[in-house]
């Protein structure tokens, strides 16, 4: 792994590049959204939650199967055909008008958002090393979050003009940013297309193992809507801090994401580095989640001072989270169903972006102390229960099968050259 903030020339940089381009606009989506179905279209509140609720499910579903065409009919035209369908389905939003139509574009919006997800990691999987992948999606993650922050910097113009015309223009560069990014994919290899065995109607649901590290995964991603809701609704409810905070713990974040993440998972290269930076990572949880508590009923000061520094232990807890997650989720997966197994693997954060927000706010607004300190045990549990399940998964000797295999393939068969 490079020092660099910027991944190395090739296959590796046109998929930062691609991550960068449709993440500046998912940015400007995701601030703009909720305002536009409600303000622009006309839907109420709960039936815009219920609609996203719906078809992140059902997204979640199609994930797996699409992660499998991927496997089948190869990783590059998958995620190209797929980067082009979610730019239709944002484009469909510009035309919703009422609450089945926007369940049905959101629903086709979700599924390709999955399906690309799966499509892409089986990409990935096909174009890097074993050794340089977790190195990879570090990057991709930094790269992600500086897209993101430039998404929703543009869509805090749309806000402040607040005009339909406004909200428009931004769906229509998220819509454009996923035809970039199918542009970009189209410019890698293609990716050898290996044998894949059978494995009946259920797929990857037989692999119990894999299954358990999944559902453990879940646990410690339940984090994800802490920035975005837990913490804002407990500085407005139970501490003196002032809200502004709200927004400087966001950009704490983002920098810190953007800045370590890389370094973070520089030492991540096996199971055993995966499985303890994991375990390590689940006691940092814990110690953001008591600085957390400490905010309450303290003076602004002592509060906002409490809420940084756990705002720092948990951003590093989450950089760890990540790279281990990320390393097992590959090392674990067979080398002919990459893309099957990164599907189900992304249903985790599906699942922590629906349960999540209920989780959180049950837990900290109404338990108080108490819950933030039974959200940290529960990470703490669930990192520890991380490495007899990985060691279960990989049983005896079959991760090093499976390097040796990955090691032993031919290179990608080039269709146009990577970018340079």
């Amino acid at each position: 792994m490079t020092n660099s903030l910027v991944p190395p020339a090739g296959p590796q940089r046109t998929l930062a590049l691609a991550q960068l381009t449709n993440s500046v606009g998912d940015g400007a989506y995701y601030v703009t959204s909720a305002l536009y179905f409600t303000h622009v279209v006309g839907l109420a509140p709960a039936r815009v939650g219920l609609g996203l609720t719906l078809a992140w499910a059902v997204g979640s579903l199609v994930g797996v199967p699409l992660g499998r065409l991927a496997d089948r009919r190869g990783p590059r035209g998958t995620a190209v055909l797929l980067a082009l369908a979610t730019g239709l389905a944002v484009a469909s939003f510009l035309v919703v008008r009422g609450f089945v139509p926007f369940v049905l574009a959101a629903c086709a919006y979700a599924s390709a958002q999955s399906g690309l997800a799966a499509a892409r990691q089986a990409l990935l999987a096909g174009l890097v090393s074993a050794g340089e992948r977790t190195g990879l999606l570090a990057h991709l993650q930094s790269t992600l979050n500086a897209g993101l922050a430039v998404g929703a910097g543009l869509g805090g113009l749309a806000l402040r003009a607040g005009t339909r015309s406004a909200y428009l223009g931004v769906f229509a560069l998220d819509a454009v940013s996923f035809l970039v990014c199918a542009g970009l994919l189209l410019r890698l290899p293609s990716v050898r297309v290996a044998q894949v065995q059978k494995a009946g109607g259920l797929g990857v649901l037989r692999d119990r193992p894999y299954v358990v590290v999944t559902l453990l995964n879940t646990v410690l991603l339940l984090r994800m809507p802490l920035l975005s809701l837990g913490l804002p609704l407990w500085i407005a409810e139970r501490t003196d801090a002032p809200t502004w905070l709200v927004s400087a713990l966001f950009v704490l974040n983002t920098g810190a994401v953007m800045v370590f993440q890389v370094r973070t998972a520089r030492g991540v290269t096996g199971l055993a580095s995966a499985t303890r930076v994991v375990r390590r990572s689940g006691w940092v949880m814990l110690a953001a989640c008591a600085a957390f508590a400490l905010s309450a009923g303290a003076s602004p000061w002592v509060a906002a001072g409490a809420l940084v520094v756990g705002a720092v232990l948990q951003v590093a807890a989450e950089m760890g989270q990540s790279a281990g997650s990320w390393q097992l989720s590959f090392t674990l997966a067979p080398v002919d169903r990459v893309g099957e197994y990164q599907g189900f693997f992304g249903t985790g954060v599906t699942v922590a972006r629906t349960m999540g927000p209920l989780v959180l706010t049950s837990l900290l607004l109404e338990w108080g102390t108490p819950g933030w300190l039974l959200l940290g045990g529960a990470t703490v549990a669930a990192s520890y229960a991380m490495g007899p399940a990985a060691r279960w998964a990989a049983g005896p000797g079959e991760v090093a099968v499976r390097q040796q295999v990955l090691a032993s393939r031919p290179a990608p068969a080039s269709s146009g050259g990577p970018c340079r």
